[in-house]
């Protein structure tokens, strides 16, 4: 059925991802085998063999000093996505740390406040970080705490070999310490203000708003400012070393203004609920040193001799928040270049997020809880709202308004109606459709057939590139245009009007539109797996593809390269229950 010209040219000019139309036609297995978006650029799926190593990420280990917010949440979300990318792409031996920080001031005052131990503290707390991390259908591998023995060993051995090369001394140290932050700032980062509670003067930081205290110590200093060439010079090289672009830029003008020595420890009179200091007892290392080497510690650190290249450092991708880019971009690669050890790969850096425009912040109170967050939307819900409007470069405002409507536009009324409009009428047969066009038996396509048969070709394309890039965000836009864009093609051609003129056991031109709708949801299932992997799977299992590996790797993802699906593995029930996107709870 050709359409009107004035619809045709509609639907064209509406789609972004419109690529100039083919007049001439070729079956489906031709086109296959000269698949010209794997042939054109060479993409290809990675494999366990592009990596000497297991591919590595990481989130940051996350304060135990009290519960956590959805953005922690959003940090575990973000770095599951990039694992679960890598395990779509093949690499079957990706991994992903996460766990909790554990030592320093801040929960020597809370556990005294609340009148507990430390231990106990932490042994609560950590809990809570646990059960989010399952709660969210994260994939971890491991969940470290920086109060193992096995850590505490690697990071006296980190640190006597910084003392062995002679990256450790001695001195007093002055400044402004803020608790809050454990670390010090220089009288140019602090300024005067009142709290606006109380009225009483203070001294804060200018970056964070926290209160300091002026500290006068003796305790040991790394010599920061021996690298700061170094970091320069490998900034420099590394442009993509810290993405977004943004961070980087504002990292190397902070180094290239002078990087002072930085206190590495603590008297233990002040803190003790730490990792001593090796052969020192009247210090206590200090906690960012001791945080940043847990990334070390679950790759085997110290590394064997001879076995150097059997673990799986250096991280892949560390996803970190905006506000702690300082000890991961300038410290932490300062650290490692001390020992000669390789740096991550990358530092993915993310904003905040906030309400009322005020950033969310566990000491005021200001959070959102993640697990009620999560009853009320779902899992996949919460996991498509935090990879959509997650803030990269600048901060995001969180409203439960926000993730409703995105869950109605994208889900309910966009993936999911598409989903239960192609498999639910009794009037087309998928599976049949799905062999016609597979094995070219249909007619000609239509000029609107071939945009969207070209639209879903690019598609991979188009999300692999994002994800390369470290953007899922704009990898999860490709995917959910690509479904708009299909609802349009589907309200377009009519297809229940089609199929009151044709046999359904016989190829026809009806066999088009619905194996490019049906293609379209078995892509956007592959592809979504990591972003939303329950709802994706049963997705799916809804069109009948294959509960196996091959079928639902990216590769499957490739327009036409699935013959045998269209027969769904699961009942499909009527009403709310038989709905992939259910509408939401509605509270008073």
């Amino acid at each position: 059925m050709m359409l009107g010209a004035e619809l045709s040219a509609l639907l064209r000019a509406s789609n972004p991802l419109r690529r100039p139309i083919s007049r001439s036609w070729t079956c489906l297995p031709c086109r296959h085998a000269n698949y010209r978006f794997q042939q054109r650029r060479g993409i290809t799926t990675s494999t366990p063999g592009d990596h000497k190593k297991p591919y590595y990420v990481t989130t940051p280990i996350f304060y135990v000093n009290a519960a956590p917010h959805v953005g922690h949440l959003y940090t575990i979300v973000l770095a599951d996505i990039l694992k679960r990318w890598q395990l779509l792409l093949g690499n079957t031996d990706a991994k992903l740390l996460t766990g909790t920080d554990e030592h320093g001031m801040k929960i020597q005052q809370a556990a005294e406040a609340q009148g507990m131990t430390p231990q106990a503290l932490c042994d609560t707390n950590c809990q809570t970080f646990k059960s989010l991390a399952t709660a969210c259908n994260a994939s971890y591998d491991h969940f470290i705490r920086t109060t193992e023995e096995t850590h505490k060993e690697a990071v006296r051995h980190f640190w006597e070999m910084l003392q062995h090369r002679g990256y450790i001394y001695t001195a007093k140290h002055e400044g402004w310490y803020s608790v809050s932050d454990e670390t010090f700032y220089p009288a140019s980062a602090v300024q005067p203000t009142l709290d606006p509670a109380t009225g009483r003067k203070r001294i804060t930081s200018i970056e964070t708003g926290k209160e300091v205290e002026w500290s006068s110590e003796e305790n040991y200093h790394f010599r920061l400012s021996a690298f700061q060439d170094r970091l320069l010079e490998y900034y420099d090289k590394n442009p993509d070393f810290i993405r977004p672009n943004t961070y980087m830029r504002q990292i190397v003008q902070v180094v290239s203004s002078g990087l002072q020595d930085l206190s590495i420890s603590r008297p233990s009179t002040r803190l003790s609920w730490g990792i001593g200091v090796p052969g020192d007892e009247t210090q206590t290392i200090y906690v960012w040193l001791d945080a940043l080497v847990n990334y070390l510690t679950y790759a085997g650190y110290p590394f064997p001799p001879g076995q150097e290249s059997r673990h799986i450092w250096p991280a892949d991708v560390q996803v970190v928040g905006k506000d702690i880019i300082r000890f991961h971009c300038i410290y932490w690669p300062a650290f490692l270049m001390a020992l000669d050890l390789p740096l991550p790969r990358n530092i993915l850096a993310h904003a905040h997020w906030t309400i009322n425009h005020a950033k969310m912040s566990k000491s005021t109170g200001n959070v959102v809880n993640p697990m009620f967050a999560i009853e009320r939307f779902g899992i996949d819900g919460m996991r498509y709202f935090l990879a959509r409007d997650g803030p990269m470069t600048n901060d995001s405002d969180y409203d439960n308004h926000f993730i409703a409507e995105r869950y109605k536009k994208g889900l309910q009324w966009g993936l999911g109606n598409t989903t239960s409009r192609l498999l639910r009428p009794r009037r087309w047969k998928v599976g049949k459709c799905v062999s016609w066009a597979t094995q070219g038996q249909l007619p000609e396509e239509t000029d609107l057939d071939m945009e969207q048969r070209e639209m879903l070709e690019d598609l991979p394309e188009q999300v692999q590139i994002e994800m390369d890039n470290l953007n899922p965000r704009k990898a999860l836009d490709h995917i959910m245009g690509a479904v708009a864009q299909i609802s349009k093609y589907f309200q377009a051609t009519e297809p229940w009007n089609m199929a009151d003129r044709v046999d359904p056991d016989q190829p026809s031109e009806l066999g088009h539109v619905i194996f490019n709708i049906a293609e379209s949801q078995r892509i956007a299932g592959i592809l979504l797996q990591p972003f939303m992997p329950e709802k994706a799977a049963r997705l799916l299992d809804m069109l009948g593809v294959a509960r196996t590996t091959e079928k639902r790797s990216f590769k499957a993802a490739t327009y036409g390269s699935d013959r045998d699906y269209g027969i769904p593995l699961i009942k499909l029930g009527r009403g709310v229950e038989g709905t992939l996107f259910p509408p939401l709870m509605t509270y008073d």
